[in-house]
């Protein structure tokens, strides 16, 4: 698919920004231009104006600043594709079709999500009628407001095998089998018609994250097994990519700068029903590495929230164990606990939304939790019980892939290990400062060289930046590679690069993948295009000599497997030019330290920097030798 710059200008063209945005916040005309007040930092007197000539937004107060797309972006948390293919349906436009099978895989996505809709408004329809009036009952008893009840868009499926088959016949009957909402008995060896999948349970629409129904949670009213049933996965729907609320969650959580995971879609509704809009849950199934980089797409550390039972801190550990391989430095988990035989509905009824902060402010950090949980799996009273402990926890740390964070995770545990098994250490008189002796025999001292003090060059790396031929280097790759821009987000804004331009560069790099999700190249270079960097970057990606995987254009039938290669060459490569001037920095300091106490901590911390140092060397040097394998 290629959007070229003259389609996207078509785009913001017919589409009127005041517009755009007045469905969502109040405008007021000021000549020209309209004004309100700003949807993305709290203010009483309206500094956001919007110019429909220009076709741009901008906050006089936060900053904040974009056209059309850039707004269902930032405030409807839509990825950049979604955006456009919104737009683009409001605009009548029609978006360019990356190949005949894709276009035809879309046609029936749209169709199935035809059925989905219908079938929730009929659930909408039915609550609302009089044989609805025990499931309105059930819901006033929860405490679920009409205004929540709407905003969710709850309905009931009535206790019938062939109801909503009836109510949805205009659409052919393998549809309606494919999208969920019946049962065929075929499957199963059996000659029976299909039949409703939901009966007699209050329902509860699932949606993807553009707001539009994909699938359905019904709740059991009455007694029956199971208690909720969730739909099958379908073509519109996969259990373990989805995440409930999120359509609501991800615009919020722009406000809060925070996300809230709890175990079920109820929690999210009691929640939401006592003004906490920015939670989200998983639908039947532990935490994916799906569903946790969903996550950090929209904030670094998110918030989980399970109830104190077992079952909840086994699922909170099932997320910490899915996590772990996937951290970098910046992106991790935090573990609010419940207290115990309470849910989120019981905390908020009883101490209210501000009473469920205070749970939340007690969140544990991921390596606080997994030492908690293995120091209370077991005895600690024999030297084998604490070696145990040490092996799991070590286990633990070794599961992350990233070497920096798998680092800490290591130098953690091992403190924490020392702190609980501390010995008592002998009393040490006062330190005596350290002077040179008087030669022995005629030898006269000569210091190891490998404790001699980093060199100007060395410690002036950490403030100069990284070299400009490894600057290039990385800017080529992220021009290739847009998608590694927002995963290492963190990384990148760490990084110092002496050239400006280049700086600038990376700038307006960090600044569209952050408001444009899901870009190639093209779109990246389109958006680039009307900047002054934009000759900068053309340079950069026709220098495809430097030596690294990344820099290379990809030709012939093992692209793919090269794509693969190059992406995760440039994770790491990211990784070393953040962490060396960092340790480098250290060294220096350990060195200093050691030259002045001369004594055994001191030695190993400094020999433990300098390997350190070694290893983020060979690792630069295997990337360049990578390249021409």
């Amino acid at each position: 698919m290629t959007l070229t710059p003259q389609w996207l200008d078509e785009l913001r063209a017919r589409i009127t920004l005041s517009t755009l945005v007045g469905r969502t916040v109040k405008v007021i005309r000021a000549g020209r231009e309209y004004k309100a007040c700003c949807p993305f930092h709290n203010e009483k007197t309206p500094s956001f104006t919007i110019n429909d000539e220009k076709g741009f937004y901008h906050c006089f107060g936060c900053g904040a600043h974009g056209d059309a797309i850039r707004w269902m972006t930032d405030q409807r948390g839509l990825s950049f594709m979604d955006a456009v293919k919104e737009l683009a349906a409001e605009a009548g436009m029609e978006v360019p079709a990356p190949d005949p099978r894709a276009a035809k895989k879309a046609e029936e996505q749209a169709s199935l999500r035809d059925v989905t809709q219908a079938a929730a408004d009929w659930f909408a329809q039915q609550l609302g009628s009089s044989n609805g009036a025990p499931a309105r009952d059930y819901l006033a008893k929860r405490g679920i407001s009409e205004a929540t009840r709407k905003a969710f868009g709850f309905g009931l499926a009535p206790d019938s095998r062939t109801a909503l088959k009836e109510a949805l016949k205009k659409f052919p009957t393998p549809m309606l089998v494919e999208s969920g909402m019946l049962i065929a008995p075929k499957e199963y060896g059996s000659d029976k018609e299909p039949y409703d999948r939901f009966r007699g349970r209050l329902m509860i629409p699932i949606r993807d994250a553009r707001g539009r129904v994909i699938a359905f949670g019904g709740r059991i009213l009455g007694d029956g097994e199971p208690k909720y049933l969730n739909s099958p996965d379908t073509p519109l729907f996969d259990k373990g990519r989805t995440l409930f609320n999120l359509d609501k969650a991800s615009p919020a959580s722009r406000q809060t700068n925070r996300i809230i995971v709890v175990e079920g879609y109820m929690d999210v509704i009691a929640l939401a029903e006592a003004g906490i809009a920015d939670a989200v849950a998983p639908l039947g199934t532990a935490l994916t590495e799906n569903q946790i980089g969903m996550l950090w797409r929209m904030v670094p550390v998110p918030l989980l929230c399970f109830d104190g039972d077992a079952a909840g801190q086994k699922a909170a550990m099932r997320a910490a164990m899915r996590a772990l391989p996937l951290l970098r430095p910046g992106f991790s988990l935090a573990f609010a606990t419940l207290p115990a035989g309470q849910d989120p509905d019981d905390l908020v009824r009883a101490r209210g939304a501000a009473g469920f902060a205070e749970v939340l402010d007690e969140a544990q950090p991921l390596v606080e939790r997994l030492w908690a949980h293995e120091v209370a799996a077991g005895p600690l009273s024999t030297p084998e019980e604490r070696a145990a402990l040490k092996t799991r926890l070590l286990a633990h740390a070794d599961a992350i892939q990233d070497a920096d964070v798998r680092h800490h995770y290591r130098e953690a545990f091992r403190e924490k290990l020392d702190t609980l098994f501390a010995r008592k250490q002998p009393e040490r008189g006062a330190r005596v400062p350290w002077a040179p002796q008087p030669p022995r025999g005629g030898r006269r001292f000569q210091p190891d060289p490998r404790l001699q003090p980093p060199g100007e060059e060395t410690r002036a790396l950490g403030q100069a930046g990284i070299a400009g031929p490894y600057a290039a280097a990385l800017l080529g790759g992220l021009l290739r590679y847009p998608e590694a821009i927002r995963r290492n987000e963190e990384d990148l804004f760490r990084l110092a690069i002496p050239d400006s331009g280049d700086a600038e560069l990376l700038g307006a790099m960090l600044d569209t993948a952050n408001a444009q999700e899901g870009l190639d190249c093209e779109g990246l270079l389109a958006i680039l295009e009307p900047m002054k960097v934009y000759n900068r970057a053309m340079t950069l990606l026709r220098a495809d000599g430097m030596h690294f995987s990344f820099n290379r254009r990809l030709e012939g039938e093992e692209a793919d497997a090269a794509r693969e290669t190059a992406l995760r060459d440039l994770d790491e490569y990211i990784g070393v030019l953040v962490s060396q001037p960092e340790i480098r920095a250290r060294l220096a300091e350990a060195t200093a330290d050691f030259q002045r106490t001369m004594d055994d901590e001191g030695l190993a911390r400094q020999q433990r920097l300098r390997a350190m140092d070694e290893e983020l060397t060979r690792r630069l040097a295997a990337l360049s030798d990578n390249s021409s394998q």
